[in-house]
C-alpha cells in the first residue's frame, strides 16, 4: 500500500466499509474497545481471513457502531498509545510473524475523529500474533488449529498465488495509476508507441497484469507493475525496502563506506540508470597502447549487468525487511538478494533456470534486461575466463544468495580452493558447450604458457583430487586426457 493516503480516499473507503451489511471475515466494527493485545489477535485473524477470501485487505475501524454501522466517533488514539516504554504499532509489529505490512490511519467525518488499521492480507504463511495463528470465522476470532478446513484452504491458497499477483496499491484512480508508474518506460522498452489517451494507456497496463480493476471501484497496482514500473518505490509502502542498495567501500572490509545510494525506481524502468551508476563506481585500469591511453573496467560489464538483473528476478520477494543489495570493494564486486536459490549453486551452468517470480522473469526477457533460457551465468563465465579473472564465487549466507567477482590476480597468488573453483567452473562452462577440457583449455583459462604444460597438469590434478571433476576417458595417453564435472 501506499505511505499515503488522502483524507478524500479514506472517507470514501469508510463509506464503502459503513455500506457492507454486517462485519465480515475481513471487517471488524468497534467504538472505544482497544486492548494491544486484542488488537495485534485481529490482525492475525482478519489478515489470514483477507487472504482466504480473496481480499487485498483488511480493516479494524474504530468509531464506527457495530449494531448499525453508523460512525459514533473514537476515544482511541493509536499514535499516543504505549505498550510498557513500546509504542504501539512497534510492540505490535514486533510480535506479528511474518511481519506484514499494516497502517494506522486518522480521519474525521461528520466532525467524528474515527481509526482505521489496514492489514495486509496473508501472503506465503499464516499470521501469527505473540505465537498464535487466528482466524475470522463470522464475526469471532477463532485458533486456525481449530478449523483444520480453513487452514488447508488457506495452504492451497498460498501455494497458488505468487508475489506478483498481490496487490500494492488498491481502488487506485486512472490518474492515480500514471502518477505513480512510469507507464512511457513500458512502451520504450517493448518499442510500441504510446497509445493517444488514458484509456488505451491503462488497457495495454491491464493486458499485462501490471494493474486490474478493482473489485469495487478504480484500479488496483499489482505488486508486478509496482516492482517494475514504479516511479518511487517508496511510494509504495509494502515494496519500499525491495530498492537496490549500492555501497562502495574504501578498501576491502565494510567498515568505511565512501558512497552509498538506494534506487529509486522500479526495476524494469530503472535498470539502464542501475548498471550505469554501478558501472561508473568501478574501478578500472589505464592501458597504453601506442602511445594512447585507454581505461579498461576492472569487472567484465556484461557480466555485472547479467549478476544484478538476477538479483532482481530470482529474490524471494516475501522476505521482508531485505532487498537486492550492490557492495563494491577494492577487490571485489558482491552481489546478493534475499532468498536462497532454487537451483545447487553448483549446479548454476547447466540446470534449466527455475524462477520464484516467473511473470518478473518474463517481462525482463521480453524486455531484453536478462537473458533468454538460463544462458546469463555461461555469458558470466565467458566474460570472467576472457578477462581471466579469479573464478566467481556463489554462496547461500543465512537465506540469502551472494556472487562474489574478483579483480584480476595472477595464478601465483591464487590460493588452492580459487583454482579448484576456477577448473570446475571451466570444466562446467566446456561442458554446456559440447567442448572437452584438457589441458590446452586449462592453459588457455589460466593463460599459461605452451611450455609450462606441467603447471596445467598439477591444476587438473588439484580438481581431480578434491572430487570436483573427474577423467571422461580413463586408459588414455596423457595427451589425449579430457575432463568432466563430477556430475557429469
Amino acid at each position: 500500500m501506499t505511505s499515503h493516503r488522502s483524507a478524500d480516499y479514506l472517507a470514501s473507503l469508510l463509506h464503502e466499509l459503513c455500506a457492507l451489511p454486517r462485519e465480515t471475515e475481513w471487517v471488524e466494527f468497534k467504538v472505544d474497545k482497544a486492548e494491544p493485545q486484542a488488537i495485534g489477535e485481529y490482525i492475525s485473524a482478519l489478515s489470514n481471513a483477507a487472504a482466504l477470501v480473496g481480499k487485498a485487505f483488511a480493516y479494524l475501524v474504530w468509531g464506527v457502531r457495530d449494531a448499525d454501522h453508523a460512525v459514533v466517533g473514537t476515544g482511541f488514539n493509536p499514535h499516543a498509545t504505549r505498550v510498557g516504554n513500546e509504542e504501539l504499532e512497534s510492540w505490535l509489529l514486533r510480535l506479528l510473524e511474518p511481519k506484514i505490512d499494516f497502517r494506522f490511519f486518522t480521519l474525521v467525518v461528520d466532525e467524528r475523529p474515527v481509526v482505521l488499521l489496514e492489514i495486509a492480507r496473508a501472503a506465503r504463511h499464516p499470521v501469527r500474533f505473540s505465537g498464535q495463528e487466528l482466524i475470522r470465522v463470522g464475526s469471532y476470532k477463532k485458533n486456525l488449529k481449530d478449523f483444520p478446513e480453513k487452514e488447508r484452504a488457506l495452504w492451497r491458497i498460498f501455494d497458488r498465488i505468487p508475489f506478483e499477483d498481490g496487490i500494492a496499491v488498491e481502488r487506485a484512480t486512472g490518474d492515480d495509476v500514471l502518477h505513480l508508474l512510469d507507464y512511457p518506460a513500458y512502451f520504450d522498452l517493448l518499442e510500441r508507441p504510446l497509445p493517444a489517451n488514458r484509456d488505451g494507456i491503462l488497457e495495454a497496463l491491464a493486458s499485462e497484469r501490471l494493474i486490474h480493476a478493482g473489485d469495487a471501484s478504480g484500479w488496483d497496482i499489482t505488486n508486478l507493475g509496482a516492482v517494475l514500473f514504479a516511479k518511487r518505490l517508496d511510494g509504495f509502502r509494502s515494496l519500499r525496502r525491495k530498492a537496490v542498495r549500492v555501497i562502495q567501500y574504501r578498501g576491502v572490509g565494510r567498515t568505511a563506506a565512501l558512497k552509498e545510494q538506494e534506487g529509486a525506481k522500479g526495476y524494469a524502468c530503472g535498470f539502464e540508470g542501475l548498471i550505469g551508476y554501478v558501472n561508473g563506481l568501478l574501478p578500472a585500469n589505464e592501458i597504453i597502447e601506442q602511445a594512447l591511453r585507454r581505461s579498461v573496467p576492472m569487472f567484465p560489464e556484461l557480466a555485472v549487468r547479467e549478476l544484478v538483473a538476477n538479483a532482481l528476478i530470482h529474490q524471494d520477494f516475501f522476505l521482508t525487511g531485505a532487498g537486492p543489495m550492490v557492495e563494491i570493494f577494492d577487490n571485489r564486486i558482491e552481489i546478493t538478494n534475499p532468498g536462497e536459490p532454487l537451483v545447487d549453486t553448483q549446479r548454476f551452468v547447466d540446470t534449466p533456470p527455475k524462477s520464484r517470480n516467473e511473470a518478473v522473469a518474463s517481462l525482463m526477457r521480453r524486455f531484453r534486461i536478462c537473458e533468454e533460457r538460463g544462458s546469463g551465468i555461461d555469458k558470466v563465465l565467458q566474460e570472467v575466463e576472457l578477462f581471466q579473472l579469479p573464478a566467481p564465487l556463489f554462496e547461500t549466507p543465512q537465506g540469502f544468495t551472494r556472487v562474489v567477482l574478483f579483480a584480476h590476480k595472477p595464478l601465483s597468488a591464487m590460493d588452492k580452493t580459487d583454482r579448484v573453483r576456477a577448473c570446475y567452473l571451466h570444466a562446467c562452462l566446456r561442458y554446456v558447450l559440447r567442448q572437452p577440457t584438457n589441458n590446452a583449455s586449462i592453459r588457455g583459462r589460466f593463460g599459461i604458457e605452451p611450455a609450462n604444460k606441467a603447471v596445467a597438469s598439477r591444476l587438473l590434478r588439484e580438481a581431480v583430487e578434491a572430487g570436483m571433476i573427474r577423467l571422461e576417458n580413463e586408459g588414455v595417453a596423457d595427451k589425449l586426457r579430457a575432463y568432466v564435472p563430477f556430475w557429469a
